[in-house]
């Protein structure tokens, strides 16, 4: 074993060591008052000064003194306080020796599903599924019976760091063995972890979920990062609730005081008198889960957090006929109000009036119709409201649909001129080459009068702006359906090529220019026109982004303008290639792939145009709460917006079936596809 491995043995040794004699021995000293807890501690430094040998050598022969002079404490029965600081004073000693972490936390946050497993695989035939200490084998033991887990008050006084440790090390004088070469250091943080919930329940822990939010996220933030809305005006840093090297070295009953007492010379309120002793249990509960990566993984954003714990007040409010509820549900959407107001004044006072009538109701003993009612409405208006201020798109979504569409539609533009000029070429015309390039040249200015036209529209009329950007979102959706088929169906070769000679072959044979200028015109037109209406509705569905590690909001139009320039680069690069080099293009999985892409943003498209139209008050928002809420791909809790989307997956499946019916029973014949 290598010498860091044992120092962190010893340190972990020394620390237990002190805490257990604390429990068994009286605060004054002289009095034992359990003696099983002493002999533990006893056993611990024991244990730890057979590696002693194993330490660094400027630490050694300080070790093991200390260890013996705290056993001699120990046997004097010397006031606990004295040994903690002996076991404080060789702690530092080690660490200093050492120059490293001896307590290393996890680079992620523990997983609570995975300690459950690992509490499952190792523990349970020991302390029992309920950590009772009551397991097949616990019987069978010899020595003191496996420790009581679930018991709130011996478990008080153990940190999650005094659990981690005691699983590396396991506890000497007991059947405890240690996991530190079975198991692995993220293992047994993520069931150090879990054991912190077997003295609780889930009732407990949403009960404690509501109280933070209500009584510390104004300053620690929805998620524990310290990043409340007043935090930037407190004069300290604020410690991250959710990191578990703040939480780790801490007990329940430290958590207690400092709820209870604040810590001197922080401004941070005691709630002392605003909070029974079951209601701080429980908000120390949920301190336990904020660490772990269930909980972390939750919520998309702070505010988010802040607008689902706003849901469940809502609910308690209901269920329990209690105004106070609904007034702590109204001073944690306060939280938000401000972000809210300063985008959608109106909807901001349409709650506040909401959840007066919430109120007013619930005091006065509404019936179930009446409550049911409010309730829906302010979930409704919730959700818009959650739109507003906490949805955020990704940066690297928006730059690659960005890019994605200028490269699809470019492309295009250039495969139907490239193929004109081929066609034109092998007919003997090629002096007819510059009405092409006329006509599609003209496109081009025609699609930019196009994108001012319809950037004037939106300008002429900000009142109606929701409902127009709801209109395009759902227009390109439609187009993007279209589109992603008609491709579908073009997919192969000869198809394609079909599609340009019966094009070009009426133009051609009239022998007049205009016709040819118009047939590239048209092609052109048709993709500059679509590229616009999909842009337009990219920029809309954007919203504020998240980039980087800090996450820091941000507007979706850089994303998409990086996305532009990308797609031309691309799109010049492809020119030249197949211009100067001849390259042929596979157009089979290029068609394929660009219409999942078209697809998927269709998808997204259909969600927030409905959601824009909620937004202008010309479609209903009915909320599903059981339904799923993913703002990054459209998908939102209402059935105004799962309904077309389930519309477009059904007509999807129609379409596959419907081409590959077509393939099979396609007889060899020549079919000219129709232009879209």
């Amino acid at each position: 074993m290598d010498s860091l491995s044992v120092a962190r043995r010893t340190v972990a040794a020394a620390s237990l060591a002190a805490k257990e004699y604390a429990i068994g021995v009286a605060p004054a000293g002289g009095t034992v008052t359990a003696p099983e807890e002493v002999s533990e501690a006893k056993q611990f430094l024991e244990h730890a000064r057979l590696d002693v040998g194993a330490l660094p050598v400027a630490v050694r022969k300080t070790a093991d003194a200390e260890m013996r002079a705290m056993v001699a404490m120990m046997d004097r029965l010397v006031p606990p306080d004295s040994v903690a600081a002996r076991a404080g004073s060789l702690i530092k000693r080690i660490t200093t020796a050492t120059g490293a972490a001896l307590d290393p936390y996890p680079a992620q946050p523990p997983s609570l599903a995975r300690g459950a497993a690992v509490f499952k695989e190792q523990c349970i035939q020991c302390h029992g599924a309920s950590g009772r200490g009551d397991g097949p084998k616990a019987r069978h033991l010899e020595g003191p019976p496996p420790a009581d887990l679930a018991d709130r008050t011996s478990m008080a006084d153990v940190s999650p760091v005094d659990a981690y440790r005691k699983v590396t090390i396991g506890v000497a004088g007991t059947a405890m063995p240690e996991f530190e070469e079975s198991l692995s250091p993220e293992d047994r943080w993520a069931v150090a972890t879990y054991i912190a919930t077997l003295r609780t329940d889930e009732g407990t822990v949403r009960a404690g979920a509501a109280l933070y939010v209500a009584k510390c996220a104004t300053c620690h933030g929805a998620t524990g990062g310290g990043d409340g809305p007043f935090a930037s005006s407190i004069s300290v840093r604020l410690p991250a609730l959710r990191d578990l090297g703040v939480q780790g070295p801490l007990t329940d009953r430290d958590l207690e005081q400092l709820v209870l007492h604040r810590r001197p010379g922080v401004p941070m309120p005691g709630v002392v008198r605003a909070l029974n002793p079951r209601q701080v249990s429980s908000l120390v509960a949920f301190l336990r889960v904020l660490p772990t990566a269930e909980h972390q993984s939750a919520p998309g954003s702070p505010e988010a957090a802040t607008f689902a714990a706003v849901r469940r007040q809502i609910d308690s409010a209901v269920a329990l006929r209690s105004d106070k509820l609904a007034f702590d549900a109204y001073m944690t959407f306060e939280q938000v109000e401000t972000a809210v107001r300063a985008r959608n004044p109106g909807l901001a006072t349409d709650l506040e009036g909401a959840f007066a009538v919430l109120r007013s109701r619930t005091a006065r003993g509404a019936g179930d119709v009446e409550l049911e009612a409010t309730r829906a409405r302010l979930l409704g208006d919730l959700e818009r409201a959650e739109r507003l201020v906490a949805d955020q798109g990704s940066t690297p979504t928006l730059f690659m649909q960005s890019f994605v569409l200028l490269l699809r539609e470019g492309f295009e533009a250039i495969l139907i001129v490239a193929a004109l000029m081929a066609f034109l070429g092998k007919a003997g015309a090629t002096d007819k080459r510059r009405h092409v390039a006329q006509g599609a040249w003209a496109a081009v200015g025609a699609s930019l009068v196009t994108a001012v036209l319809l950037e004037l529209l939106f300008e002429v009329t900000p009142g109606q702006r929701e409902a127009l950007e709801g209109i395009t979102m759902l227009l390109a959706t439609a187009v993007l359906f279209y589109v992603s088929y008609w491709l579908l169906s073009k997919i192969e070769v000869a198809k394609w090529n079909a599609f340009v000679k019966g094009r070009l072959e009426g133009a051609l044979s009239s022998g007049s220019g205009f016709a040819l200028a118009s047939v590239a015109f048209l092609a052109v037109y048709r993709e500059g026109f679509e590229t616009i209406l999909f842009y337009k509705a990219l920029i809309t569905s954007a919203g504020p982004t998240t980039a980087g590690a800090a996450g820091a909001a941000s507007s979706g139009a850089p994303a998409v303008v990086a996305g532009i320039i990308a797609g031309a680069l691309a799109l010049l690069m492809v020119y030249a290639a197949i211009e100067r080099f001849g390259m042929r293009v596979p157009l089979k999985p290029f068609f394929a792939v660009t219409s999942a892409m078209l697809y998927y943003m269709a998808f997204v498209f259909a969600g927030k145009g409905i959601a824009d139209l909620q937004e202008s008050g010309l479609v209903r928002t009915t909320v599903i709460e059981w339904a799923p809420r993913v703002p990054i791909v459209g998908i939102y809790p209402t059935v105004q917006s799962l309904s077309l989307q389930l519309l477009l997956v059904v007509l999807l499946l129609i379409a596959v079936v419907w081409l590959q019916r077509d393939r099979f029973n396609r007889t060899g014949q020549d079919r000219r596809p129709s232009f879209p």
